[in-house]
C-alpha cells in the first residue's frame, strides 16, 4: 500500500506537466501567430471567398459607371469619322473640279497650239477641227489693283460669279444668297451699287466690292432700275475679264441649286443661257418664209434661235470677249437701246460692207440645266418626267412677279412641296 506523501507529489508533477504543456502551446500559438499571420494555408497573394466576391461586386459596379462613359467616347468617334468622311468628300468634289477644269484648259492649249503653229496642214477627212477657244489675255493687275487683291481671295480655278445689286433688288438677292450658301458655292461676289447694299453684304458675310467713285456709274447704280443695272454691267466686267478671271454674271432674278462651274464647258469665248423654250428656239431652227407673189420661189428659208439672256452668261478673258463688252457698253452709252438685244445684235451680225462683226465663238447653254422660267411654268411643272430633273439655276426672267416664284422654286426643288408651282398662270397676269 503506497505512502500517502509519495502520492501527493504524484499529483503535483501531473499537475506541473499540464500547466507546462498550456503554457508551451500558447508560446506556439503566439509566435505562429506572428510568422502565419494569414494563416498556414491562404498564400499572401490569395484573397477569401468574402475579398473576392467583394472586388466582383466592385468590378461589376465600376464596369457599369463606365459603360455610359464608352458609349459617349464611341458616338464622339463616330462624330469626328463623319466629319472627316465629308472633309473628304468635299476634297474630292473640289479635286474632281480642278481635274475637269484643268483637262479643258490643256485641250484648248493644244488645239491653240494646233491652228496658231507656223505650218499647219489638213488632217484626213472629217478630222479638221478649227480653233473655238481663243486664247486667254495675259493678266494685268495694274487695271486695278485692289480688286486684283479682292478675286485672288474669293475665285477658285480663277472664276467667279459676279452680281451686280443695289436696294432696290435686296429681297430676291436675300433669297439668291441663300441658295448660294445651301449649294456651297464659294466664289460668289457682289458688286454693290451704293451703300445699302455694301451695308448689307457685311451683316451677312458675303464677299462684295465697291467701285471707285464714277459720276456717271454711281447715279446708275444708285437709283437705277433692273434694265439700268443690267446695262451697267458690261462696263464694270471690264475689268474682271483684264485681270485674267472667267466671269459668270449672274442676275439677282435667279434661284442656284447646283454649282454651276460643274457644268460649264469652256470651250467658247462666250457661254450663255437661251430665252429659247425648246430645242428648235434654243438651238436653231430652218424657218421657212412664204411669199406667194414669188410663185416658184415663193419659199426663203431662214436660221432663227432665239436670243441669249444677258442676264446669266460665262465670259472667258479673251480678246473677244472683252471687244463683246467694249461694244455693247459704247452702243448703250449712245442710245437708249435694250442691252439684251445689243448684246445679242453684237454676237449674230456678221461682217458685211460697212460693218466688221464680232469674231467670238459662242455655246448656248442646256436649257433644263440653265432653265428659264418660261420653260418651267409652261413646260417642266405639266410633264411627269421633266419634273424629276433638278436644273443648275432657275432664272425668272419671263414674270415680273418674280420674287413669289423664286420663292415657289425654292419650295418644289429643295423642300419638295410637288404643288409649290400650281397655283401660277404660265404667263403672267
Amino acid at each position: 500500500m503506497p505512502m500517502p506523501g509519495r502520492r501527493d507529489r504524484i499529483h503535483q508533477l501531473r499537475g506541473s506537466r499540464i500547466a507546462i504543456a498550456i503554457i508551451v502551446g500558447i508560446l506556439i500559438g503566439c509566435v505562429c501567430s506572428v510568422l502565419f499571420p494569414n494563416g498556414f494555408f491562404n498564400s499572401g497573394s490569395s484573397l477569401t471567398a468574402n475579398q473576392r466576391l467583394s472586388k466582383s461586386t466592385s468590378q461589376v459596379g465600376s464596369a457599369a459607371c463606365e459603360s455610359p462613359e464608352r458609349v459617349k467616347m464611341l458616338k464622339s468617334d463616330y462624330a469626328l469619322i463623319s466629319e472627316k468622311n465629308a472633309e473628304l468628300r468635299k476634297q474630292v468634289r473640289e479635286l474632281t473640279e480642278k481635274v475637269r477644269f484643268a483637262e479643258q484648259n490643256t485641250e484648248n492649249a493644244r488645239k491653240q497650239v494646233l491652228v496658231l503653229g507656223s505650218e499647219i496642214k489638213a488632217g484626213p477627212f472629217g478630222t479638221v477641227k478649227s480653233l473655238r477657244t481663243n486664247p486667254t489675255v495675259v493678266p494685268d493687275e495694274s487695271v486695278n489693283p485692289r480688286l486684283a487683291k479682292l478675286l485672288e481671295k474669293v475665285a477658285v480655278n480663277k472664276e467667279i460669279i459676279v452680281v451686280l445689286a443695289n436696294s432696290n433688288v435686296k429681297p430676291m438677292l436675300e433669297l439668291q444668297i441663300a441658295s448660294i450658301k445651301r449649294v456651297g458655292i464659294q466664289n460668289y461676289l457682289v458688286v454693290a451699287l451704293d451703300d445699302s447694299m455694301e451695308n448689307f453684304c457685311k451683316s451677312n458675310e458675303v464677299a462684295y466690292y465697291k467701285r471707285d467713285p464714277d459720276k456717271a456709274v454711281d447715279m446708275v447704280g444708285k437709283s437705277g432700275g433692273n434694265h439700268a443695272v443690267s446695262g451697267l454691267k458690261f462696263r464694270v466686267l471690264r475689268e474682271f475679264l483684264q485681270l485674267g478671271y472667267g466671269v459668270l454674271l449672274s442676275d439677282v432674278d435667279i434661284v442656284f441649286l447646283q454649282n454651276p462651274f460643274l457644268h460649264l464647258y469652256r470651250d467658247s469665248d462666250v457661254e450663255s443661257m437661251s430665252d429659247g423654250h425648246n430645242n428648235g428656239t434654243a438651238y436653231g431652227f430652218n424657218d421657212v418664209f412664204d411669199e406667194p407673189s414669188m410663185g416658184w420661189a415663193r419659199y426663203a428659208h431662214t436660221m432663227r434661235i432665239w436670243v441669249f439672256n444677258s442676264g446669266f452668261f460665262y465670259l472667258r478673258p479673251t480678246l473677244p470677249s472683252i471687244e463683246l463688252l467694249d461694244r455693247v457698253a459704247d452702243t448703250l452709252s449712245k442710245s437708249k437701246a435694250w442691252d439684251q438685244a445689243v448684246f445679242n445684235e453684237q454676237l449674230f451680225y456678221p461682217s458685211h460692207p460697212g460693218y466688221t462683226g464680232l469674231h467670238a465663238s459662242k455655246r448656248v447653254m442646256d436649257m433644263y440645266e440653265f432653265m428659264n422660267s418660261k420653260v418651267l411654268f409652261k413646260t417642266v411643272r405639266k410633264n411627269y418626267e421633266l419634273k424629276k430633273l433638278k436644273p443648275v439655276i432657275v432664272h425668272l426672267n419671263y414674270h415680273p412677279d418674280k420674287l413669289n416664284r423664286m420663292q415657289a422654286v425654292v419650295e418644289f426643288y429643295v423642300n419638295g412641296k410637288q404643288d409649290a408651282l400650281d397655283s401660277f398662270p404660265d404667263g403672267s397676269d
